[in-house]
């Protein structure tokens, strides 16, 4: 298989004490055929077709059950074909299957070469778009050296503990840091690899193009540049990013994506490719002539967004530091009502949200990974029904 390997670039101490993390994760405050690009709000209308439902300005979350209890700092989720969830924990390096059903959790096995600390360690997963076929299981992490992404394929035939094989290195180079390692992957519409990132601390590779950090990625998923991609033989999609962790696409296969602000605003952004979202020179809407403006925007004190879903004509947000979970109505790719908070530290911190189908949610929160208030039951998974 190819390789693309690049350079590490590495934030220094004296970056990391002056970049300032006031919303990320709230720890500063104590705490998815072809080769073609997805379509993107460059290629669509902001008012969105004609064909296009706009939702109600208002909406409704009932969350009908919780689904598992008693995981350890989970971050990243990926529903299995046939049902079943798989759940990465960030500071255990493990990834566990959940019976969506029971709750019953079977660890697969532990990722070797995860270094878990600040806010590195296992972090965003993904299922191969051949997963039926090929098994394979994406996840990005934190390593001694980098930011990298590694695919594992699945045996369930194997004794729980030893259902992953060995990691194959698809991407590396990804700059790391005590904050701001990024960590969201997923699949597009287009079956390339998206992959959000931070800039480590060091705000001036969000604005490097030649930097990985701070930077949404497409790429193959062997790790090559994707076709189509709006710089040469680069795996950069859009730059001018903070700390992106979150990724979803609507049905007409926009992307978009959550960043963390750092003291006024975080962000809900429509993804253009090629586009530059401002950071470390404009934080929120009113950035300036060259800086795509976000669609949503929140407080630091109320969201720190993380994952992010699209369900019912609407993008659903998971607040960390805000503890709430956020409904952005869409029009095309402008939001068609002020966002609406739900869940409100109903829950505590809220890691990931993901598409269950239907009209239906899973949440998984982030109590236990030593910014939140744990409860003896956290961490949870939660099954939701919204409007």
């Amino acid at each position: 298989m190819p390789r693309r390997a690049l350079p590490t670039v590495l934030a220094t101490a004296a970056l990391l004490l002056t970049a300032g993390c006031s919303s990320d994760d709230g720890e500063a405050s104590g705490a998815e055929g072809g080769s073609s690009p997805s379509r993107t709000a460059a290629q669509s209308s902001p008012s969105g077709s004609a064909a296009e439902e706009t939702p109600p300005a208002k909406g409704s979350v009932t969350v009908t059950r919780t689904v598992a209890t008693g995981l350890r700092s989970p971050w990243g989720l990926a529903p299995l074909p046939g049902g079943g969830l798989l759940v990465s924990s960030r500071d255990e390096a493990t990834l566990t299957r959940v019976d969506e059903k029971t709750g019953e959790k079977t660890e697969l096995g532990e990722v070797p070469g995860v270094s878990a600390s600040g806010e590195g360690g296992l972090l965003g997963i993904a299922l191969s778009p051949d997963y039926a076929s090929d098994r394979m299981v994406y996840a990005y992490f934190t390593s001694a050296s980098d930011n990298r992404i590694v695919r594992m394929r699945y045996d369930e035939k194997k004794p729980p503990g030893e259902q992953l094989g060995a990691p194959d290195t698809v991407f590396r180079g990804i700059p790391k840091g005590v904050i701001h390692n990024g960590g969201r992957i997923a699949f597009g519409p287009d079956k390339m690899l998206y992959a959000g990132t931070g800039e480590s601390g060091d705000t001036g590779l969000s604005q490097d193009k030649e930097s990985l950090g701070g930077k949404i990625l497409r790429m193959t998923p062997d790790g090559e540049p994707a076709p189509g991609n709006p710089f040469p033989d680069s795996t950069v999609y859009s730059y001018g990013h903070r700390n992106v962790q979150g990724l979803a696409w609507d049905d007409e296969q926009r992307l978009f994506a959550a960043e963390f602000g750092q003291d006024t605003w975080d962000e809900l952004n429509a993804i253009s490719p090629g586009d530059n979202y401002g950071w470390p020179e404009a934080e929120g809407k009113g950035g300036g002539s060259g800086f795509h403006d976000p669609l949503a925007q929140w407080s630091t004190d109320e969201a720190s967004p993380s994952g992010v879903a699209y369900a019912g004509g609407s993008l659903w947000t998971a607040g960390l530091r805000g503890e709430r979970l956020w409904r952005v109505p869409l029009k095309g790719t402008e939001a068609a009502a002020d966002p609406q908070a739900f869940l409100e530290g109903e829950y505590g911190r809220l890691r990931t949200v993901a598409p269950a189908g239907g009209d239906k949610l899973w949440l998984v929160t982030s109590n236990t990974d030593g910014r939140g208030d744990a409860k003896g039951d956290d961490d949870r998974i939660l099954e939701l029904e919204v409007k």
